[in-house]
This record gives structure tokens, sequence and C-alpha cells, in this order.
């Protein structure tokens, strides 16, 4: 007949330093209990057994063990014995469990509010852990060993490190980004070990100062819309959902059909396309993870009209006859080409696709227009009140829209004036 297993095995560690324990059913805790602390450190004692964490002879450990399967019968007792050990996990395997949506610990928080992670997100976590974290000295550490000044040596780390164009990383918004990536899966793990100590708990995120985006202003806005610069049906439709709905390129993309409300009219931005500069994009909400609600002018509705008459009706809003959408190449090229044409000197600027967002609210701004709708109407903040001030922002950018017809108009009558003189 086999003799039952002892309640407890203590082992020294090969480096002779530090005790693992390993609890047994004849302790008297169930099964799954004992799974939880099969070959663990002393380190993972919960915090009430602190004082046994981190024994310096066999008989302190054997001590602390009888400690151990007393608390935990206790919390038996309790309904709670389970989940009292920390997860024996090394940083950089916690935190490559962030760069996959099937494995983040925090999917399933995110879903349960309905807000979803996009893919661009998951994407920057893996690019933040392959290119710049991996293989840092802390991604060896067990989660349960690390210590405060072990983060910020981290910190100091990756603030001298070197970027691609040999700058240090600290300052940029690259740091910042590794920095509160790596602060939120700290976070997250203390979530499920409420009795761990967090050691970035006391350290605040690296700031970031945004570079202020340069915009055009209105009469150069208009110039876009002038006659020669935009080539094409689909050039004006783009051009015009840009500056006068304040729709991002992904968004542009993304818009359907069944978006455009005729009647009211307005747009309804439901949805972008994730990681739109590569080839694994996939559709998703917007940057706000909310839908929101933009004008449509009447210079958009003829100029869609227009472009389904070309191209015909398809999936998405802003296609070619092959039913293809439009790419953030193409937006970002013919936008160059239009700064070009149009005459428009940069002087410095840096004029981009997404300034039509910031040529939009300033435009607005200096018509009088609620700082506070604007925000709702680009999506940044709550939208609660839009259907107040959706009327209000849609006279005035119809107002926009009518001036630049009047000057496509203007300008296309004095070419046939100049034209028939020169015949």
């Amino acid at each position: 007949m086999p003799r039952p297993k002892k309640p407890f095995v203590v082992q020294k560690r090969k480096d002779w330093k530090t005790y693992i324990i390993t609890l047994n059913i004849s302790s008297g805790l169930p099964a799954r209990v004992c799974d939880d602390w099969q070959r663990k450190s002393f380190q993972n004692f919960p915090a009430e057994l602190i004082m046994h964490s981190q024994p310096k002879t066999m008989a302190a450990a054997t001590a602390g063990a009888v400690a151990l399967i007393a608390y935990l019968r206790k919390k038996q007792e309790e309904g709670g014995a389970r989940r009292v050990v920390i997860e024996d996990i090394t940083v950089g395997a916690w935190l490559e469990k962030f760069t996959a949506i099937e494995t983040n610990p925090r999917t399933g928080i995110n879903v349960s509010r309905n807000r979803p992670y996009s893919a661009d997100s998951i994407e920057n976590y893996e690019v933040y852990y392959r290119v710049h974290i991996k293989g840092d000295f802390l991604t060896g550490l067990k989660m349960g060993e690390v210590e405060e000044e072990d983060a910020l040596a981290f910190i100091t780390r990756m603030s001298v490190k070197k970027l691609k164009d040999g700058r240090p990383m600290g300052g940029t918004r690259t740091f910042a980004g590794v920095v509160k990536f790596v602060s939120m899966a700290f976070k997250s793990y203390q979530r499920q070990n409420r009795q761990w100590q967090n050691p970035f708990q006391y350290i605040d995120p690296p700031l970031y100062n945004k570079k202020t985006r340069d915009f055009l202003p209105e009469e150069e806005m208009i110039r876009l819309f002038c006659p020669g610069v935009l080539q094409s049906t689909m050039e004006l439709a783009v051009c015009a959902v840009m500056f006068l709905s304040g729709l991002r390129r992904a968004e542009v993309a993304a818009l359907k059909p069944e978006d455009l409300d005729w009647q009211t009219p307005k747009i309804t931005v439901r949805r972008a396309w994730q990681n739109f500069e590569s080839k694994n994009r996939v559709l998703g909400p917007p940057k706000s993870k909310k839908e929101r609600i933009a004008p449509f002018d009447p210079l958009l509705q003829e100029a869609i009209k227009k472009l389904w008459e070309d191209n015909g009706k398809h999936e998405f809003v802003f296609c070619w006859k092959n039913g293809e959408h439009i790419g953030p190449s193409w937006a970002y090229n013919k936008f160059q080409e239009w700064l070009k044409k149009a005459g428009i000197e940069l002087g410095g600027r840096d004029i981009v696709p997404h300034s039509s967002r910031h040529s939009l609210a300033s435009i607005l701004e200096d018509r009088g227009e609620s700082l506070r709708h604007i925000q709702e109407m680009l999506g940044h903040s709550d939208l609660k009140t839009t259907k107040i001030y959706l009327h209000s922002t849609e006279k005035t950018i119809r107002n926009i829209g009518e001036k630049i017809s009047e000057s496509m108009n203007k300008q296309e009558a004095e070419q046939k004036v100049l034209s028939f003189n020169a015949s």
C-alpha cells in the first residue's frame, strides 16, 4: 500500500537562495487549490503572509508552508481559496498576451463595455512589444518579482534607446506609448491578483505634447475646388466629404450608402477601416468607438449622385467601376496633387489629408460655432447633444459649400469667355 503524500513539499531552488512549495491533497485542500500551488515561489504568498515570503532556512520555509495551509483552509471555508496565488509568468509572456485579441486579458472587459479593441490598438501593442520591448531585461523577470526600481530602470533604458532615425526614444510619442502600454498591462495583472503590489502604481505616465496640426484657411480650402484642380467626380466627392463633413480617410473609404440620410440630410459615421495602411485592414468602429453625425452638404450630395452615375452604386460609397473602394495611398497622393494644382504654398506647414478636419474645425470656429459642437461633430466627445447643434452647424457648412459652388461656377464662366474670345 503506497504511502500517502505529505501535505506539502518544500524544496530549495538551484540557486540555493530561495524556496519553492508544492501542496498536496493530503493537506485537506481541494485538488484545484493544490494545483494552483505546484512548485510556486514563496514570493507568491498572499499579502497577509508576507512575513513568510522570503524564508532564509528550511525551518522558516516549513513554518511558512504550515501557515499557508491554515490560511487557505480558512479561505476555503469562506469560498475563495482559489486564485490566491499570483500567476507565475514572466513579464515578456504576460505582455505578449496583449498583442492578439484572442489572448488579450482586456478583450472581455472592453467587449462587456461595448468598446471592443480595434485592430489598430492591437497592432500598436504588437509593434511596441516586438520592436522596442522584447529582449529587454525586464521581460525575463517573473511578474511577482518585479519591483518599482525595476520599472524605473526599464523606463530609463527605453528613454535612451535609439529609434530608426537615430533619436533617443525619450520624449517621443513612441516612448509615451511603450511606457503606457506596459503600465496598462501591469494594471491588468493587478486586477487579476488583487493582493499583488503593482510596481508601476505610483509612477506617473510620461507626458507627450502632441504636435499642433496645420490647416488650410477658408480661402485656400476654396481654391481646392477651383476648375483644373479636381480632375474627376471621385476627386470632387472625396475632397468634399473630407472638408465639408470632416471624415478621416479610413472613414471615407468605409462609408456605405445606408449611412447617407438624404432627407435630413446627414451622414452617420458608423465604421472605419482598421489597419487602413496595411493589407490586413478590417472594418471596425470609428476612432471614438461611437457613431457620430456629420453634415451632408448639397455640394457633396450632388457629387455622390454623379459618382454613382459614372461608376455605379456599390457596397461602399466611394468605389470605382469594379466595386473596389479607394485606398489610403490614393487619397494621400491625390491630396498632394490638389495642393500643387491649387497653387497653395505650404511655407513649412505640414498639410496632409487629416488637415482637412482641422481646417473645417478652424473655419467653423471662425464662424462662431461652439467648440463643443465642433468636437462632437469630429467625434472627439459625447454625441448626446448632436440633434441640438446639427442644424446650426449644417447651416454654416452650407454657406461654405455655396461659396465653393459660386467660385467654381464663376471660374468656369470666365474660362468659357476667354475661350470664346480666343476663337
